[in-house]
């Protein structure tokens, strides 16, 4: 890739966040989770999207694509775990960014430690590492995803994420 095209991708993902930062506390639409007798809110900044695949995901996670624009190879969209819900082991080809827009949950790369995620973190999992991400035990978790260089490839799924290593 030259460099005009990784300045037109460093371009877009610079205005979604400028775009997308300041409504982080604002919501469209609010839901409420109600766990062990204690409610959460969550702010969802996008609609709930479409219910992923059994065969990918553990529980239910819901995908919201945003932007996928082929003279930028970039992908964002939004993905909503409910309580307990997450990935499977997965890699990116050119990587992947997370930002996290509510909620609190997991990212890990294999052979490192679980990382715990709120509102405001970011998790960079860089190219071809092995991952996964998902919500906690007892609150739901959002978050934009962006996948740059889409020309190298998406995603490669492979197994569930276990209940051993989910709960690490």
């Amino acid at each position: 890739m030259d460099i005009k095209s990784k300045l037109g991708s460093l371009k877009l993902i610079a205005l979604i966040l400028v775009i997308l930062l300041p409504f982080f506390g604002l919501s469209a639409c609010n839901r409420h989770i109600e766990q062990a007798g204690e409610a959460e809110q969550l702010n969802f900044i996008f609609p709930k999207g479409q219910r992923g695949s059994s065969e990918t995901f553990t529980g239910a996670a819901y995908n919201y694509p945003l932007v996928m624009d082929r003279e930028l190879t970039t992908m964002v969209g939004n993905v909503y775990f409910e309580p307990g819900a997450r990935s499977n082991w997965h890699t990116h080809p050119a990587g992947q960014i997370l930002i996290i827009t509510d909620g609190k949950g997991y990212h890990q790369i294999e052979g490192e430690s679980l990382q715990e995620l709120k509102k405001g973190d970011i998790a960079v999992c860089p190219p071809n590492k092995k991952h996964w991400h998902g919500a906690s035990p007892e609150m739901g978790m959002q978050q934009l995803y962006i996948v740059p260089n889409t020309e190298k490839g998406v995603v490669n799924w492979m197994e569930a994420v276990t209940d051993v290593q989910y709960g690490n």
